[in-house]
């Protein structure tokens, strides 16, 4: 699917779709008592989000040729957690890789596919279960509690596919690491792939 240009209306809208989802995400990291209860209740709310596709700016949702790209769409002053916006170009893929903190995966346009992995007792990753496909309006959780190495790619060939991701940090500062399937780490940073975020709390 390849996002049209929105009208000003409709930008509007959108952002009040989006600025909505923020401010209840942002109570309840406020109000939860556990990771567990965050991840419950969160996921109903990134599925609310990712059933309408009609709120993310043209700008945020542009792949790059050779590589994914993911997109700051908010993150809490505190940096209690960030909304990103993943776009994968056809293809396009990750390495295996961690993420220290705890995740919400929601589908917006296309399909995502993903492998995770577990520790075998010899250091080496193993493939732990199927390669799991997530569609459109479809949420799935991460953590280092509950699973937190995969590997993950646009499972459309010919097409991008854009995913929704909710971490509790910011998970364009946290130190991660990607993995060889040996278990050998690399570190990494991953930053963000442009230097503006949407503007969600303009009303005019």
């Amino acid at each position: 699917m390849v996002a049209t240009k929105t009208t000003a209306p409709e930008a509007r809208a959108g952002m009040a779709r989006l600025r909505g989802f923020v401010t209840r995400l942002a109570e309840l990291v406020e109000t939860a008592r556990s990771e567990n209860a965050v991840l419950e209740a969160g996921t109903p709310l990134l599925a609310g989000l990712v059933t309408h596709d009609d709120w993310l700016p043209d700008a945020f949702a542009v792949p790059h040729p050779e590589r994914y790209r993911q997109y700051l769409l908010h993150c809490d002053s505190r940096e209690r957690f960030c909304v990103v916006a993943f776009v994968w170009g056809p293809g396009q893929g990750t390495p295996i890789h961690d993420h220290r903190v705890w995740g919400l995966i929601g589908m917006l346009r296309g399909r995502e596919a993903a492998q995770r992995y577990r520790w075998a007792p010899d250091g080496s990753l193993l493939a732990e279960g199927p390669e799991h496909l997530l569609l459109p309006g479809q949420v799935e959780a991460v953590s280092p509690r509950i699973g937190d190495i995969h590997r993950v790619w646009n499972a459309q060939a010919d097409a991008p596919s854009i995913s929704i991701h909710v971490y509790g940090g910011n998970i364009g500062a946290v130190e991660r690491a990607t993995y060889a399937p040996d278990g050998t780490a690399k570190r990494f940073v991953s930053g963000y792939a442009s230097d503006v975020v949407p503007n969600l709390w303009d009303r005019s």
